[in-house]
C-alpha cells in the first residue's frame, strides 16, 4: 500500500531536494521538535565545496518553551545512503544511525559538542495531498494527525512517553525551492473527541500564479479550501492570518500567531548551488480557528503551542 513517503529522487537527478521531516510537540508543553532527512542534487554530490551543500543531511531542532531554538546539521556522503527505489514501496531511508520508514524514525547526531539521538513510532488516521506538480515537486502529508510514542535525547537531557507528543509527518520535493511560500499545520487537541488539524500552504507558480489551499480535518470530515484570501501574512511580528470557505456556507477563519522567542531563521542552499535564502519555522505558534457551518454552532479550535509556521521568500 502507498503511503505517500515514496522516494522520488534517483541517484542521477543533478538538481533536486526531496525531505522528509516530522514535527512534534511534546505533550507535557515543555517543547516542540523539528527532524528533517534531507536529500540534495544526488547527481552531483549535494553542492560541492559548500561545507552546509552535502547530499545526505539529517537535520534536528529543538524549540525550548519561552527559550530560542537549537539547530543541529550533520551531512553525509551519497554513497552511504540505503534508500528504497523510485516509488518502490515500502519505503526506507537510512544513512549511518538515521532512519525513517513509513511509521518509525531514529536518529544519532554528534555536532559542535552535543548529542542528539531519538527513537520513535508514529500513528494517524488521517493523509493527505497538498500539492502536487509532476516532475516539478509536490507536498504530501502521509501522517495529518500523527500521534508519537519514544524517547528524544538531547545531551543529559531525556523526554520519553506514549504519547510522546503530537504534530505531523510530510514529504515535500522539488527541482527548487519556490521563491517565496507560506505554511502552516496546527494540531488541536479536544476534549472527549478526535483531534483535528488544520494545513495550509500559499506558494509562488509560473507565470505570476499563485498555489492555494487549505485542508482540514475535523470529525472525520475532510474539508478542503481553494480559495484562501490573506488577512495578514507578515515576518514582523511573525503570523499568519486568512479566511476561506466551501461549499453550503462552510467557512473558516484562521490566526496564526508565531512572533516570540521561538520564531527560528535558517538558512537554506539553494538547489543550483548559487547562494542561500532564509526560511523562518516556528514549531511553537499558537493557532486559533473558527469553523461556521450552516444550522450549527459556532465552532472554535485553539492550540497555545500545537501549530508551525513557515516562511520564506
Amino acid at each position: 500500500m502507498k503511503t505517500l513517503n515514496e522516494a522520488f529522487c534517483t541517484p542521477s537527478m543533478r538538481r533536486r531536494y526531496e525531505v522528509w521531516f516530522l514535527r512534534l510537540g511534546l505533550a507535557d508543553g515543555s517543547g516542540a521538535w523539528w527532524f528533517r532527512y534531507l536529500l540534495m542534487n544526488p547527481g552531483r554530490g549535494g553542492c560541492p565545496g559548500n561545507p552546509q551543500g552535502m547530499p545526505v543531511q539529517v537535520w534536528a531542532s529543538w524549540f525550548p518553551h519561552g527559550e530560542k531554538p537549537q539547530s543541529f546539521i550533520q551531512g553525509f556522503a551519497w554513497e552511504g545512503l540505503q534508500v528504497s527505489g523510485k516509488g518502490q514501496s515500502p519505503f526506507h531511508f537510512q544513512i549511518a544511525d538515521n532512519a525513517i520508514d513509513k511509521n518509525s524514525c531514529r536518529g544519532a547526531l554528534a555536532v559542535e559538542g552535543h548529542s542528539i539521538s531519538w527513537d520513535l513510532q508514529y500513528r494517524s488516521t488521517f493523509r493527505v495531498t497538498l500539492s502536487a506538480k509532476g516532475w516539478i515537486g509536490f507536498s504530501r502529508t502521509p501522517h495529518s494527525d500523527a500521534v508519537f510514542s519514544g524517547h528524544i535525547t538531547l545531551d543529559d537531557r531525556r523526554f520519553e512517553g506514549n504519547p510522546l507528543g503530537y504534530g505531523l509527518q510530510g514529504h515535500n520535493c522539488g527541482y527548487r525551492h519556490r521563491n517565496f511560500w507560506t505554511w502552516t499545520h496546527a494540531y488541536f487537541v479536544r476534549t472527549g473527541a478526535a483531534p483535528s488539524t488544520l494545513e495550509a500552504l500559499v506558494y509562488e507558480m509560473p507565470f505570476g500564479l499563485v498555489f492555494r489551499k487549505a485542508v482540514l480535518w475535523h470529525d472525520g470530515t475532510e474539508y478542503v479550501f481553494r480559495n484562501l484570501q490573506d488577512i495578514r501574512r507578515g515576518r514582523e511580528p511573525f503570523g499568519w492570518s486568512f479566511r476561506c470557505s466551501a461549499g453550503s456556507g462552510l467557512s473558516v477563519d484562521v490566526m496564526v500567531d508565531g512572533a516570540g522567542s521561538s520564531a527560528h531563521r535558517l538558512p537554506y542552499l539553494k538547489t543550483n548551488c548559487s547562494g542561500r535564502f532564509e526560511v523562518i519555522n516556528n514549531s511553537l505558534s499558537k493557532a486559533t480557528l473558527r469553523l461556521e457551518r450552516p444550522s450549527a454552532p459556532v465552532e472554535v479550535l485553539e492550540t497555545s503551542a500545537g501549530a508551525v509556521l513557515e516562511m520564506a521568500g
